[in-house]
């Protein structure tokens, strides 16, 4: 399927081509027949000649309903820009052609209506030149009659070139859908429809709505029920557990999670921003909403809202005076997740940096200015985390700027080398330390970090290389013990020996962050194998075993085997069966 929305100033026969074209009358509302003007969007569809189907989202051209028009363009691929030929260019007609240009439309069709009543030559040349200075350029024009039909066959080959030429979206892209109204219908529940630009829907799928998973209860297109819908096309979602009034116009249904909704955008505008009001309200897809605007340096602008929309550097949006009804200008959003302005200048610094790139930046400048970013996050900003580039270093999930890896190399190396020379006895950090002390976002990245540097990681800690695990003048009191340790695992030394050996609480603890003890309450010291020895003799008792049965098996004493019990409970590898026995967790 394929979606085309109308354009052009009011009563020039939008309305009455889409109904000639599908037989389907897009004005939906008693007042619009009333007063023969369209009000609201309407919406139509047919199949050409080739057997395409194209809907139609059909368009208000009175000044009072831009609003409503710029709903029905801004998700649109491509646009059908009708001018009557008896009246030929109005006021409407240049604010129509504004707000396509402003969005960057560049797929259109020229229709010349009421071909009848006057010469529609002089329309088809002045209208074509004044789209041809547009992003459309020159587009293939038509001059049709709805009422004696005369060209709607041309028009027909026309659309269906048109929609030939249009690019074909991702049917696997994450979903964006710009809701334009939402209704219920009993038995059935809300219903919402826009124009799905890309990705696809499926009956069952969760989705994301206004901050809450909602499950899709059925889908339709062009009037059918469908298990699945993909872009491009226009389709009604029924949705379970949420009322219409909390899906208004300007809602989005989105894939949940691939998002990242924001309220501050830095945005290029398509005219001094210096020279707009401070509040304007905002369109883009069917959204409409206020924005506070300030200037930043040439044409960029940070534009902050009242409340996150689901937005990605390469929208475009147009900005109108508020409550007003004059099309400002246009504006390409540029970064979806600037950085805040704190100090004076910050405004003028972030223009110059933004005005550096010729269009939207890429993963690299993005990388480089935050010095690393998660590739989920790349991705919520409608950036290509796959995208290679020398100054990215990549690491799992985590997108790294290579002079920022080498600054917190430099940070880490010199925060280990201050602690080897502070605590000799504990010459080396933790890991989590070590990120936060060096300003490492995540603790994942820290071994590449490290690695970087020229430092070790062991025993989730960062070492400088080649420094052992010695504990100085207590050294040769260790080893002694643990030599007695390897020949007999369970004979624990009692304080006084540890004492004498030089191993006081201090030493003790150092010697346990190098993994050469275990220290178990009651100043008992084990070697860090000594669980699974036991663990070995104890699987080979009769379960389940009293704290006497297993004391004999290690041959140990009581003031041994009960913390070392406790541990073993702590592990999971043996439980109480009750207040006396135990058994080996069989796993």
């Amino acid at each position: 399927m394929h979606v085309l929305a109308t354009a052009g100033h009011v009563d020039h026969g939008k309305s009455t081509l889409v109904r000639a074209l599908t037989g389907i009358e897009p004005d939906r509302w008693a007042e619009e027949h009333r007063r023969g003007l369209t009000i609201d969007l309407g919406y139509a569809w047919t199949t050409l000649p080739s057997g395409e189907e194209v809907a139609f989202v059909d368009v208000p051209g009175h000044e009072r309903f831009i609003g409503n028009m710029l709903a029905g363009l801004g998700p649109a691929p491509a646009v059908v820009f009708v001018v009557a030929a008896d009246e030929g260019w109005r006021t409407q007609s240049a604010e129509h052609l504004a707000a396509v240009d402003a969005l960057g439309l560049s797929h259109g069709l020229l229709v010349v209506t009421r071909s009848d009543l006057a010469d529609p030559r002089p329309a088809l040349a002045d209208a074509g030149e004044r789209l041809a200075r547009t992003s459309l350029g020159r587009v293939p024009a038509v001059a049709v009659s709805a009422r004696t039909g005369e060209g709607l066959d041309a028009l027909r080959e026309q659309l269906d070139a048109l929609v030939g030429r249009l690019p074909t979206p991702d049917p696997a892209a994450r979903v964006r859908l710009w809701v334009d109204r939402a209704f219920s219908i009993k038995g059935a529940g809300t219903v919402v429809t826009g124009t799905l630009e890309q990705g696809t829907l499926r009956v069952g799928d969760e989705v994301e709505v206004g901050g809450r998973r909602l499950r899709i209860r059925g889908l339709q297109s062009l009037g059918r029920p469908r298990d699945a819908v993909g872009a491009v096309a226009r389709v009604a979602v029924n949705l379970r557990d949420v009322a219409p009034d909390d899906v208004p116009r300007g809602t989005a249904v989105l894939t949940p999670g691939a998002w990242h909704p924001t309220t501050t955008l830095d945005v290029r505008t398509s005219s001094d921003p210096t020279e707009l009001p401070g509040t304007v309200t905002l369109h883009l897809g069917t959204v409409a909403v206020e924005a506070r605007l300030r200037p930043l340096a040439g044409d960029t602008a940070r534009l902050t809202l009242p409340h996150p929309l689901a937005l990605v550097a390469g929208d475009r949006a147009i900005l109108r005076e508020p409550g007003g009804h004059r099309l400002l200008v246009g504006a390409l959003v540029l970064d979806a997740d600037p950085p805040a302005l704190r100090r004076r200048g910050d405004g003028r610094r972030r223009g110059e940096a933004l005005a550096a790139h010729a269009s939207v930046p890429d993963v690299a400048t993005e990388v480089t200015r935050r010095g690393a970013m998660r590739r989920s996050h790349a991705a919520a900003l409608g950036l290509d985390p796959a995208t290679t580039h020398p100054d990215v270093v990549v690491e799992g999930d985590w997108l790294l700027d290579r002079s920022g890896l080498s600054g917190w190399a430099t940070a880490l190396a010199e925060a280990v080398r201050a602690r080897a020379q502070a605590e000799a006895l504990d010459p080396s950090l933790p890991v989590e330390a070590a990120r936060a002390q060096a300003g490492i976002p995540d603790a994942a990245l820290v071994p590449l970090v490290a690695a970087t540097a020229g430092l070790e990681v062991r025993s989730g800690r960062v070492w400088l290389p080649g420094v052992a695990g010695s504990l100085g003048e207590a050294e040769e009191g260790l080893r002694a013990i643990e030599a007695r340790l390897q020949e007999d695992p369970f004979a624990a030394p009692e304080r006084p020996e540890l004492e004498a050996a030089g191993l006081g609480p201090r030493q003790l603890a150092a010697a346990q962050r190098l993994g050469r003890v275990l220290r178990l309450p009651d100043d008992v010291v084990l070697l860090p194998s000594g669980p699974a020895q036991a663990m070995r003799l104890l699987a080979a008792l009769p379960q389940p075993f009293t704290a006497s049965d297993a004391r004999r098996a290690l041959g140990t004493t009581r003031r041994v085997v009960i913390p070392l019990l406790e541990h073993l409970d702590g592990r999971g590898w043996t439980r109480r069966v009750d207040g006396t026995l135990r058994e080996v967790v069989r796993r």
